[in-house]
């Protein structure tokens, strides 16, 4: 087999000892696009193509070593691969380099991706976020716009809510210390095929590190279709973050563009006592009323729940609850 340009992309995992879990892609190119993060409305676009302009390797044996353990999995038919073990030995908490290695059967190295895994301090919260329109400008609501933000910008040039950097790295040293952070998990519609351009956001806008699970990625001929939202699948993802971390209590954050308030509302239903509270961005007013009445079902009332449309309200609120420390209270507006 030709594989002078295949390529394994490999995302950030989560876990912990008796529970890994490590997502990744195999394609049948190389698939690294260099961004050089031009304020050209053109180039933007054309960076943006390339990043549907793939072609996943299905059926690809893949192996990865942790200490002594060997793991191997087969990539699926949209070249998506999954490792989930649980470790012989004892993990430090932090993030923890990995290798994945594509494999022929004469046991051939065809290719190598490396990523990182990240498994959380033993801290008493833990966040999950959703991405677009909650902390990143993005009109979900409107196709159009949307698109036209997703190609005429790049990372960098992508605007964030106001206050909303301050507001998550107060969350991500809630009740715990800046070399102990709290683990963030990021779970949005957004497809893999943006992973590098929502990791490079998150990055240059000092936002906290953590895991994003994004969805099913897609080809250049469903390109217009991006972002469009899984529920069912979201919760999903969201049901098994908390499954695999009982000892955290969760802050759920979202905004009522699309489905977090019905998402966040079953979470919550389905986990009474791990929910510390919700926080839900009003985008759409015309979606307040049903967004209220959705959050009005959730059985145990004790869980607060903030509905915000400046983050400085939401500051406030996670002050009033004791989430996050009164260092310098802000005036809401």
């Amino acid at each position: 087999m030709n594989a002078a340009n295949a390529s394994i992309k490999v995302y950030n995992g989560y876990g912990h000892k008796n529970n890994i879990i490590l997502y990744g892609h195999v394609f049948a190119q190389d698939h690294f696009v260099k961004n050089h993060y031009s304020n050209n409305p053109l180039i933007n676009i054309l960076h943006l193509i390339r990043l549907f302009l793939i072609k996943p390797k299905a059926g690809c044996r893949l192996r990865m070593y942790w200490g002594d353990q060997v793991i191997e999995t087969i990539s699926e038919q949209d070249g998506f691969f999954k490792f989930e073990w649980a470790s012989l030995l004892d993990i430090a908490a932090g993030w923890h380099k990995i290798e994945v290695k594509w494999i022929e059967q004469e046991g051939d190295i065809l290719a190598v991706g490396t990523g990182k895994i990240f498994v959380p301090h033993s801290t008493q919260f833990a966040f999950i976020s959703d991405i677009d329109d909650t902390l990143l400008i993005s009109h979900s609501a409107s196709a159009g716009k949307k698109l036209r933000l997703l190609f005429g910008r790049n990372p960098r040039t992508r605007k964030t809510f106001e206050h909303v950097v301050s507001f998550y790295q107060k969350l991500s040293v809630a009740h715990t210390i800046p070399s102990i952070p709290n683990p963030f998990f990021y779970v949005s519609s957004s497809e893999w095929n943006l992973y590098e351009y929502l990791t490079e956001f998150f990055r240059y806008n000092l936002l906290p590190e953590g895991v994003l699970m994004l969805n099913k990625i897609k080809k250049f001929s469903a390109l217009f279709k991006t972002g469009k939202s899984n529920h069912e699948i979201k919760f999903l993802r969201i049901v098994r973050i908390l499954e695999a971390f009982p000892k955290q209590r969760f802050v759920l954050i979202g905004d009522n563009a699309q489905h977090d308030p019905e998402i966040y509302a079953s979470i919550a239903n389905k986990f009474p006592q791990k929910i510390e509270a919700i926080y839900i961005r009003k985008i759409r007013p015309s979606m307040l009323d049903k967004t209220m009445l959705m959050l009005s079902a959730i059985s145990n009332k004790s869980i607060p729940i903030c509905l915000f449309d400046s983050n400085l309200k939401a500051i406030n609120h996670a002050i009033s609850i004791g989430l996050i420390e009164n260092e310098n209270a802000t005036q809401s507006n």
